[in-house]
């Protein structure tokens, strides 16, 4: 072997481990970090799309419990007649003129049953928006841990990238001085095209993962970054939560009543309404005057407003039935979310054991390949046990920050606050 073969075969050598080194330790460039999630769902109370859309929603509701207060406008009329006609009534010396007011009374409760339906679906939607706020801010927590954990395998994924490369030059080079057949080479080049088509699949996540983000925050400038770590620390949870209290039973139970109200308040409108009116009538054959008054009421011979009592009694009947199956999937959602967050911190807890073992392997075996002792072989597969360990570790601490966020999101309240 010449002294430029071997000179180039221990560059390498010593590059490998260095290029090790640098991968075991994890550190990724540094780069303008986006909010802390709490920032973030700080300022997406106004920016997010979810949320104002919900708000909206409560907004809505504030004007049509406002308008249910509103009582029947008066009238205002005149009527004017004997003119323009022939014999006696061809001018308008014989018109007689009336200047009257009108008043509808509401019969059978109508006002009241309407203000209080206004009030039950003021109070439903104010509940729908508590429960969109524990639904975005679980969404948000998700989302911006799978962005970290996105990042956090693009990181590994170009640490095995640097690995294979380093592999392939160091198996070029032995195939070169004649120690290696040319299959090792042509398996080293394989090993190369399948770390980068794993490098740009996670590269791609890490742009879909950020995107999403992004569109959940409401952002108009997109995140490529994250300042804040939610994957590596354990959020506080609280174990006693009452079934009752859960924002989904809350906002079934104002709509049930809403739709209680809306009942009620069709049952009033089958009674007939009392028109008052009174007024004042002029003669101009002989310029007299005199008062008139007047009541109507309809008679509710084909509108009974029966068809409008039956879909709300409808309406009341899915109500209820929502409500029943919001108790039961809350009861399950609330046990599932327990188990999974006890299951997952046992998860997180075995993968850092693990991972740690690994790390302890790969220095080990990097020791031992420096005195000679251990072939690059070994060294290669130590590094990529760390790295599967890491993946692992990622994966694990992914479910639980999913769990604990579904945990919170059951108890109406965002991550981390108790």
């Amino acid at each position: 072997m010449s002294l430029f073969m071997r000179g180039g075969l221990r560059f390498a050598a010593a590059s490998t481990v260095a290029i090790l080194a640098a991968l075991a330790s994890g550190s990724s460039a540094a780069a303008d970090p986006a909010p802390s999630f709490r920032e973030l769902l700080t300022q997406a109370q106004t920016a997010a799309p979810q949320l104002a859309e919900a708000a909206g929603e409560v907004r809505q509701a504030e004007g049509l419990a406002q308008q249910a207060r509103a009582r029947p406008n008066p009238t205002l009329g005149l009527d004017v007649e004997n003119f323009s006609g022939s014999g006696p009534y061809k001018g308008s010396s014989e018109a007689e003129s009336t200047l009257s007011f009108g008043q509808a009374l509401e019969l059978g409760g109508k006002r009241g049953a309407r203000v209080a339906a206004g009030r039950a679906g003021l109070a439903a939607a104010r509940a729908q928006f508590s429960l969109a706020r524990a639904d975005y801010a679980f969404a948000l927590a998700e989302a911006y841990a799978e962005a970290e954990a996105a990042e956090r395998q693009v990181t590994l994924a170009q640490e095995g990238l640097s690995l294979t490369e380093e592999v392939l030059r160091i198996s070029q080079a032995l195939v070169d001085a004649g120690r290696e057949a040319e299959l090792r080479s042509l398996q080293a080049r394989s090993a190369v095209t399948g770390a980068r088509a794993a490098l740009e699949a996670a590269q791609a996540a890490r742009a879909s993962a950020f995107a999403r983000l992004t569109a959940l925050a409401g952002s108009p400038a997109p995140f490529t970054s994250l300042g804040d770590s939610l994957l590596t620390k354990a959020a506080a949870t609280a174990r006693n939560v009452d079934l009752l209290t859960t924002p989904a039973v809350i906002a079934a139970e104002a709509e049930r009543e809403a739709a209680a109200r809306r009942v009620r308040v069709e049952r009033t409108r089958a009674v007939p309404d009392v028109t008052l009116s009174a007024g004042v009538r002029r003669f101009s054959a002989d310029d007299s005057t005199a008062l008139v008054a007047g009541i109507s009421v309809p008679i509710p011979v084909f509108d009974q407003n029966r068809g409008n009592i039956t879909a709300a009694q409808g309406e009341l009947l899915s109500a209820e039935a929502r409500l029943a199956r919001a108790r039961l999937e809350a009861q399950a959602e609330l046990r599932t979310a327990l188990f999974q967050v006890d299951a997952a911190q046992t998860r997180v807890s075995a993968a850092v054991e693990t991972e740690q073992t690994a790390q302890e392997a790969y220095q080990l075996t990097r020791v031992a390949y420096e005195a000679g002792k251990a072939p690059l072989l070994e060294l290669i597969n130590a590094r990529r046990s760390l790295a599967e360990a890491r993946t692992q570790t990622i994966e694990a601490q992914l479910a639980r920050l999913r769990a604990e966020a579904g945990l919170a999101r059951l108890q109406g309240r965002p991550l981390g606050d108790l």
